[in-house]
């Protein structure tokens, strides 16, 4: 089976940019799967890693971006981490069902940590072990 290739920002210049770590297996693979979520066509995907990152949004930095997903919406404004997840609910009407738990008034004191635990422990968790060695860096 080929492998389908994301839109990218140049391809769908009205959509919210979905900014996240190309480098990590988990993240890849979440990502992958959003265009079905994303039966409208309203995302594009950038990898953290990719120079047109910090080209178009000088303000994202390296740093923040190895520590939690950004999504870029149309507008301009920045969605981060479990915030992104929760935009997402609204914003991609096959995900409308996740929206209750990640809407309920405080259930951000839990998605945060959680979030946070996941992102922190990427790599160790997808047993990701680069030929570059850049897996390595935040093990």
């Amino acid at each position: 089976m080929a492998e389908t290739q994301l839109p990218t920002p140049d391809e769908r210049p009205d959509a919210d940019v979905v900014v996240y770590d190309g480098d990590c297996r988990i993240c890849t693979a979440q990502v992958k799967k959003l265009p079905w979520w994303d039966c409208q066509g309203k995302l594009a995907y950038l990898s953290l890693h990719d120079p047109q990152v910090q080209a178009r949004w000088p303000d994202l930095t390296h740093e923040r971006l190895m520590q939690e997903m950004c999504i870029v919406d149309h507008n301009g404004n920045r969605h981060w981490g479990p915030e992104a997840v929760r935009y997402l609910t609204l914003r991609l009407r096959r995900l409308w069902w996740a929206s209750p738990p990640l809407h309920f008034p405080g259930s951000m004191l839990i998605w945060r940590p959680i979030y946070r635990w996941i992102a922190k422990n990427r790599y160790r968790l997808s047993g990701s072990s680069c030929e570059d060695g850049k897996c390595s860096l935040h093990r």
